[in-house]
């Protein structure tokens, strides 16, 4: 299965997706790029660098945070998604949960939507079918405001694949076709570092279950952690786990360094 966004063809080579978050609470680059100049810049600058599309995020994710109103959600993103839109030919990525947002994100000019819930919503099953547009479906243990309480598995490549493997089959009913689909393990979602690790080391078992698949693991708690420096720079962490996203054959790396992983990704491709 080989899914098409744009002019990108997934499985030919592994693709730098720069994240844009429109929120003032975002655990790396909250309030960063929350005006709309500021946002604007940031995509002239991920684009100038290599960025292949633009994952825009309107509501934090980060551990612990609290849900916001479609309305304000909506306020945050629209704006970004029509000035990539009408200044260049990217493929853009909607990161919501929400079925309304989704919706309008599409009319707007996104071509993807990431959805952190991954598919639990039945409007958004509704939305993406109707929609006909490809979706990444992301694992997650709990929702954001609890899932590291304690998250546990047994074998987690193994529950996470199953998990998947039913939400995609529930898309597969709703008219959704599994090409059309782009699986993510969900790194730091409901996961401590020990699970973090082993979805790193095994990547290459999500290969094959449906379009492609994805990793977003930049900055996130764990590279901190891994690398013993938590309140010093993560990049060196996150080029290590990109390089393993490379190796272990992910389609997209969602990255917040578009720069430097593109770097990192060529060197590996050069090897």
């Amino acid at each position: 299965m080989s899914l098409t966004l744009g002019n990108l063809v997934l499985g030919s080579k592994c693709h730098i997706m720069g994240i844009l978050n429109v929120t003032p609470d975002s655990f790396y680059d909250g309030g960063l790029h929350f005006d709309l100049a500021d946002t604007q810049k940031r995509v002239d600058a991920m684009v100038k660098e290599g960025a292949e599309i633009i994952d825009i995020g309107g509501e934090s994710t980060r551990p612990g945070s609290k849900p916001v109103t479609i309305k304000e959600e909506l306020e945050r993103v629209i704006p970004a998604i029509k000035y990539i839109a009408e200044n260049y030919d990217i493929p853009i990525s909607i990161d919501t949960q929400k079925a309304e947002v989704a919706k309008e994100a599409i009319e707007a000019g996104a071509h993807i939507v990431n959805d952190v819930g991954g598919l639990r919503n039945e409007d958004m099953i509704s939305i993406v079918s109707e929609m006909n547009v490809p979706v990444i479906m992301m694992h997650m243990q709990g929702t954001p405001e609890n899932m590291q309480k304690n998250p546990q598995y047994g074998d987690v490549v193994e529950e996470i694949k199953e998990w998947l493997e039913e939400r995609i089959s529930a898309a597969e009913k709703a008219g959704i076709k599994r090409s059309n689909i782009i699986v993510d393990p969900g790194i730091g979602f409901g996961k401590n570092l020990k699970h973090n690790l082993e979805l790193l080391g095994r990547l290459s078992e999500f290969k094959g279950m449906a379009g492609g698949v994805l990793l977003g693991a930049s900055r996130k708690s764990f590279i901190a952690m891994m690398t013993g420096n938590e309140d010093g720079d993560r990049l060196t962490g996150s080029l290590s786990a990109a390089i393993m996203g490379v190796t272990g054959g992910v389609d997209i790396l969602r990255v917040h360094d578009v720069k430097e992983t593109l770097s990192a990704v060529k060197a590996v491709n050069n090897l």
